[in-house]
């Protein structure tokens, strides 16, 4: 401790003060206290400390590094508060040494905010640099203003984990991190500074590079850690081996949230697993606007089902042998709010996924099966037409699809034999349990099973005696070779060969068969010729509305149409 007169010099201090800053009392006396401490290295403290002397601050408590005569340094806390007056005024000045406790707090610290495994900074020191890094501040005053990503995740590190314990495991992942270490100082050599390496969890790491030079700097890092990881690692008498994905981002700071730099970072790291992993893949992005389409659409799927945002159009299955509309395919539409009507093939896949497929698939057919048995009523005199509609594998496993089918037939009041369920070949083929026992019921009921897209899976012909199937739809890839192509050349007759074997086939086995993608009027006299029983395609009319149906239904010369062509 120690008396400061009003001036601001020492006019007595104790022994321990002479021992903490390396002198005597007797040296210190006359002094200037603000020096002796640092008072006087930044503007506020100072101006602090003046007002203290003044009386027009109560105290001052702050915190300086000093160094000592003999050249170690020391934290001190630094307190001043004002004597009584009658005591002559001036000010009593403490100082306490802290250092043992900075240093334990810089201990602390360190361990929460690196990783004990690793010794690389963990998921919290990451986020602070990344932070800091992204602050106007830190790419305004200089620098590229740009900053960039390597985000990786280890392949096969966990089948070592799993087989040989968590102990091989963390010297594997701290054999990994001493590789990236040196990948990132020899990236950082004769540059500006050094990529931060860090393990965010698990065995997934980043490497940071603020005021990136462009997406070629980014290219180098990731192809050198993938070279760097290529030899086998020595662990624990074990030669082992791991290869990493990295997902690749670089831009500009300006404008880039953390959050927004680790989705694409997290985004991209996907990628290069889905393309083979053992690989580096660069941020594009127009890939990632076609997956947050995806993700968009599957986030609404189910929602847009209750609000009815599903139509149905139906396309036209023609008798090949006079022409007339026999039947009609359902086929669904998402008239989505914000990307407009959408075919199946945008959303089918995903609804599968989810499990959607269900609740839609009710829909759908509850809706088919309503209109049929409304084209019915609206022509008594006239042989009512089928309708057909989808049915994915999903729908049979997770649902009461016999059941589903039984309700929806009596509340529409269709016939069993008015409704035609069309499955994929890849689904019948094969299937045993409850998908074969599903189809039997159905079959038993007197509704008759397609197999869709005949010809492009299995085709296991001889599968078919043993399967209550009714129809066959050869795959319009076939139906495609008998034409002309755009230079004149002339079909290829093996194609017409495989297809009539594969109707007289089915005709045997008591099945009809259906032809796909029907588009001319020179296919369809061949498909005839050679005893197709069904056409659909553009020939005849591509997929419409019931309206449209009703009109082809009762306007004989709209079927007349479809006859001449």
């Amino acid at each position: 401790m120690a008396v400061v007169d009003r001036e601001g010099l020492v006019t007595g201090a104790n022994p321990a003060l002479g021992e903490l800053l390396g002198s005597t009392p007797q040296a210190l006396a006359g002094k200037v206290a603000a020096e002796l401490v640092d008072l006087t290295s930044d503007a506020r403290t100072w101006h602090a400390y003046r007002e203290v002397l003044r009386g027009r601050q109560a105290r001052l408590r702050c915190t300086r590094r000093l160094k000592h005569p003999d050249g170690h340094c020391l934290w001190v806390q630094v307190a001043i508060a004002p004597l009584p007056a009658e005591e002559r005024g001036g000010v009593l000045l403490s100082v306490s040494d802290i250092s043992a406790r900075r240093e334990l707090q810089a201990r602390l610290r360190h361990l929460q905010n690196h990783d004990p495994v690793t010794r690389l900074p963990n998921r919290t020191l990451f986020f602070e640099r990344l932070s800091a890094a992204l602050e106007a501040e830190a790419y305004q005053e200089g620098g590229t203003g740009r900053i960039g990503l390597c985000y990786l995740d280890l392949d096969g590190f966990k089948a070592v984990n799993d087989t040989l314990g968590h102990r091989v495991g963390d010297r594997l992942l701290a054999a990994v991190a001493e590789r990236l270490t040196r990948c990132a100082d020899e990236a950082g050599y004769a540059r500006a500074s050094t990529p931060l390496v860090a393990r965010l969890g698990g065995d997934e790491f980043a490497l940071l590079v603020e005021d990136s030079t462009g997406t070629e700097q980014l290219a180098d890092l990731a192809e050198s850690v993938l070279t760097a990881l290529q030899d086998p690692f020595d662990i624990s008498g074990r030669r082992l081996s791991v290869s990493a994905s990295i997902g690749v981002v670089e831009r500009h700071a300006a404008g880039t949230s953390p959050t927004a730099l680790m989705q694409a970072a997290d985004t991209t790291l996907y990628w290069a697993k889905a393309d083979g992993k053992d690989r580096w893949t660069l941020f594009d992005p127009e890939r990632n606007a076609h997956r947050m389409t995806r993700q968009a659409l599957a986030s609404t799927l189910r929602p847009a089902i209750e609000r009815g945002e599903f139509v149905l159009e139906y396309q036209p299955l023609v008798c090949m042998e006079d022409g007339r509309l026999r039947g009609v395919e359902a086929l669904v539409r998402w008239n989505h709010p914000q990307f407009g009507l959408l075919t199946p093939n945008r959303f089918i896949g995903l609804a599968e996924e989810d499990g959607s497929i269900v609740p839609l698939g009710r829909w759908v057919l509850a809706t088919a099966c309503r209109q049929a048995r409304q084209w019915q009523l609206d022509r008594p005199d006239e042989p009512p037409i089928f309708v057909s509609v989808n049915v994915a594998v999903r729908q049979v496993w997770d649902s009461d699809l016999v059941a589903d089918v039984a309700e929806v037939l009596a509340e529409t009041g269709l016939a069993p034999h008015l409704l035609q369920l069309e499955l994929t070949e890849s689904a019948v083929m094969g299937s045993g349990g409850r998908p074969q026992q599903a189809l039997q019921a159905l079959s038993d009921m007197g509704v008759h099973i397609a197999i869709d897209d005949f010809g492009t899976g299995y085709s296991n012909l001889a599968y078919l005696s043993r399967l209550p199937v009714s129809v066959l739809k050869l795959d319009g890839s076939f139906v495609k070779g008998f034409q002309y192509d755009g230079e004149g050349i002339a079909p290829n007759p093996a194609d017409e060969v495989v297809v009539e074997a594969m109707i007289q086939l089915a005709h045997r086995l008591g099945l009809t068969v259906t032809a796909e993608c029907v588009e001319t009027s020179a296919q369809a006299s061949r498909l005839r010729r050679i005893g197709c029983d069904t056409g659909q395609g553009w020939l005849y009319s591509r997929p419409v509305t019931p309206d449209r149906i009703s009109e082809l239904l009762r306007s004989p010369e709209a079927q007349a149409i479809a006859r001449s062509s």
